[in-house]
Parts: structure tokens; C-alpha cells; sequence
């Protein structure tokens, strides 16, 4: 159906009871086109190094503060001879093993890593006969012979 110019000035008269009754305008509004630049973060080996660092700063202060708590947590559960006091000194010291894991466990990260940025391509070796299956037992047969001799 091809639409005159007649047909479209009727459809706009149809909704023009419409246009009053809601106060609007029946202009087509085009769309503004923005265009912004999308900027790919990328993960340089310097923030790597500058999160590996705060982080191992971290464990070694935690681990550091967990000594002097389980110094002063032992001296008070001998003196008063409480077993809640051991107790919380045996979970203390399960604490600070645990920070000295992950201490070791930020390590082999680190190294996976930049093993992972190190890493290239691997060597690809595939055959590929092209050719009818004819051929190929032609092919095969002589390389049989040739083994034989």
C-alpha cells in the first residue's frame, strides 16, 4: 500500500482530537546522537606490583599485630589459669597460620600471573590430507613399502 500525501494529512487530522485533549505537539522529534569514546581499562604489571605489594603489606602487619596478641593473650591465661583464655589463644594463633597461608598463597598467585603474561602461542602441528580415500590407501601403501625395505 503506498501511501498519498492525501492519506498521511489524514492520519494526522485523526489524532489531532488527541493532541488537544493532552496538550502536545504533533511534531516528529528526531533522536540526538551522542558519541563517547569507551576507554578500555587495561591491567598494566605496575598495578599488579602495587596490589601485590599493599597486599603483602597487609598480611605482614596482621601477621605482626596476631604475635604481640598471642604474647599477651598466653602471659594472661597462665596467670589466671582460665580455660576460656586458652582458648582464645589457641583460635589466635589458628589466625595468624591462617594470614601466613595466604601470605604463601599471594606468592604462587603473583607467579601464575605473570606466567600467564609470559605465555605465547604453543606450537601447532596438524597433518591434513586432502584428497579421496583412494589416494590415501595408495599413499599408505607405499609408505608401508618403503618401511618394509
Amino acid at each position: 500500500m503506498i501511501l498519498d500525501s492525501v492519506d498521511l494529512c489524514d492520519m494526522t487530522t485523526k489524532f489531532d482530537s488527541l493532541n488537544d485533549e493532552f496538550n502536545v505537539v504533533d511534531d516528529i522529534v528526531q533522536p540526538e546522537v551522542i558519541e563517547r569514546k569507551i576507554e578500555k581499562i587495561k591491567e598494566t604489571s605496575d598495578d599488579i606490583k602495587k596490589d601485590y605489594d599493599y597486599t603483602r603489606g597487609n598480611l605482614y602487619s596482621i601477621i605482626e599485630k596476631g604475635q604481640e596478641a598471642i604474647n599477651g593473650i598466653l602471659e594472661l591465661a597462665q596467670e589466671s589459669e582460665m580455660p576460656r583464655a586458652y582458648e582464645v589463644a589457641g583460635q589466635l594463633i589458628k589466625n595468624v597460620a591462617d594470614a601466613t597461608d595466604k601470605l604463601m598463597d599471594l606468592q604462587k598467585k603473583l607467579k601464575d600471573v605473570e606466567e600467564e603474561k609470559q605465555k605465547g602461542p604453543s606450537t601447532v602441528n596438524n597433518a591434513l590430507f586432502v584428497g579421496s580415500t583412494a589416494e590415501l590407501a595408495k599413499l599408505l601403501k607405499a609408505q608401508t613399502k618403503e618401511m618394509d625395505k
